[in-house]
């Protein structure tokens, strides 16, 4: 009765284990065509000149552009000035220094020339407390907060009180943002007065150096692991976010980069103390637009909207890949009453469940389904054609969804010479056998450690215009 038991369980997690590879495999196919149906669309129509003539206008939402900084006293400097030479008629930018340990607030009063103000401060959304605001004689624009500790959710809730927009963009403190960005997506607010919310591709910044203009030139770098993660994110994120924004299903825009109507975040209390504070923010919005039924959008630029350093060592990157699978669990947890509800539209239909079933539970799935395989071959219960089947599900077709996802490259800007793509093309080859299971693993280890709300420490790179020496710790 027991080995009954124990070869049905078997049996029933290999199962669970082809429909899971099917679906996640059909899911990233049907992602990767239509964003190629999408950005050929943009690129080969008008759409794409009737975009620049609108850039050039002088018509646009002001807006405020948050920065929350922790410890960043490598890049800090880089980024801000940046953000300070972009394009745009009328934006401020409000760096939140969250408690910092190290010297990031003594470099923006050096870099900045900042001296101490008292403005009025709203209490709109809650967070920890200022202990100084600061404007910058040189950059009228700019302003500077001081505050005590709190996490980027907390940091985030502070400027949003500070702001005086009716848009703001949040922004990481490690990123640099391209110089007409913010054009591009408040375009799509003043486009359709329902959206809410728009996100941009992220570009990794590894390997590429910057210019004295603060303009990216691109590379590939060195190292196999942030190689990975390029195709990581050509294939899972620039694919899926652009299918997701055309059916309105969009539910995630990056923490990198991201635009809200600020009327909405404080209308749900702004950001909730959370490890996926970017999920999170957009689910509990989209929550509200429905229930106050308000017609709402969130849009999706596939044109590289700003440069992040991915995590160039293993324990970086398994932490950063732990948190954002912990966070994706405990959003989906938080908001459970929208799942499989009709009442929330395509996200209570489609998007949240394919979150939970294919996102979320494919760690496990797999894991528990590979256990079976093996088991049940070495029994002599299944033959070598059915591990034939399985390897051509997981590796053959992710291989071949790896090299087609590499023509959204040619789609977007800031793309690789010839040489580096087919470099990037034959590393592709590997990936499946390597870095998946990798991340696989360390997901399935965060399944069962969601509650944990720590975000844990990634060494990034200082950035320069000559090469990338020099490291800091970020939490």
């Amino acid at each position: 009765m027991i080995v009954q038991t124990v070869l049905h369980i078997l049996i029933v997690s290999q199962l669970l284990y082809l429909l899971n590879l099917i679906a996640t495999n059909l899911s990233s196919t049907v992602f990767i065509f239509y964003a190629l149906r999408n950005m050929i669309l943009t690129y080969f129509t008008e759409k794409s000149n009737l975009i620049q003539n609108y850039i050039l206008s002088e018509t646009h939402l002001p807006i405020s552009i948050l920065v929350p900084a922790y410890n960043e006293e490598t890049t800090i400097i880089q980024s801000v000035t940046a953000l300070l030479n972009i394009k745009f008629n009328e934006y401020e930018v409000i760096v939140i220094n969250d408690g910092s340990g190290d010297a990031t607030m003594e470099k923006l009063k050096n870099a900045f020339d900042l001296y101490p103000i008292e403005i009025p401060r709203r209490l709109s959304v809650s967070h920890r407390q200022i202990n100084q605001i600061y404007h910058s004689y040189t950059f009228p624009h700019l302003v500077v907060v001081d505050k005590e500790n709190g996490g980027k959710s907390d940091a985030l809730n502070a400027g949003i009180n500070l702001s005086k927009y009716p848009l703001f963009c949040s922004l990481d403190a490690d990123t640099i943002l391209n110089s007409d960005s913010i054009l591009k997506a408040v375009l799509l607010f003043s486009q359709d007065g329902t959206t809410i919310a728009t996100g941009g591709t992220i570009g990794i910044l590894n390997g590429s150096t910057l210019d004295e203009q603060h303009r990216v030139h691109r590379s590939l770098p060195r190292k196999l692991i942030e190689k990975m993660q390029i195709i990581e994110y050509t294939r899972g994120f620039l694919a899926g976010r652009t299918f997701w924004a055309t059916v309105n299903g969009l539910l995630i825009v990056s923490g990198a980069f991201g635009i809200f109507r600020k009327d909405i975040v404080i209308a749900i209390n702004g950001y909730r103390h959370t490890i996926g504070e970017d999920l999170d923010l957009l689910i509990r919005m989209r929550r509200y637009c429905y229930l106050e039924k308000k017609p709402h959008r969130v849009s999706y630029l596939p044109d590289i909207m700003c440069w992040t350093q991915a995590p160039a060592d293993y324990s970086s990157l398994l932490k950063q890949r732990n948190r954002w699978h912990r966070g994706l669990i405990e959003t989906l947890y938080y908001n459970r009453s929208m799942l499989f509800n009709p009442r929330y539209g395509v996200i209570g239909m489609v998007t949240l469940p394919y979150y939970f079933l294919i996102e979320a539970l494919n760690p496990l799935v797999t894991f528990l389904g590979v256990i079976s395989i093996i088991i049940l071959y070495l029994f002599g219960l299944i033959n070598r054609d059915t591990i034939l089947l399985f390897f051509m599900l997981e590796f053959a077709w992710g291989i071949s969804l790896n090299i087609l996802s590499f023509w959204l490259e040619i789609f977007i800007k800031h793309t690789f010479r010839t040489g580096e793509t087919l470099r990037l093309i034959l590393n592709g080859l590997v990936e499946p056998f390597y870095y998946k299971p990798l991340i696989k693993m360390e997901q399935l280890i965060a399944s069962f450690t969601f509650m944990n709300t720590h975000w844990g420490d990634i060494r990034r790179h200082t950035m320069s215009q000559k090469d990338n020496s020099g490291t800091k710790e970020n939490a």
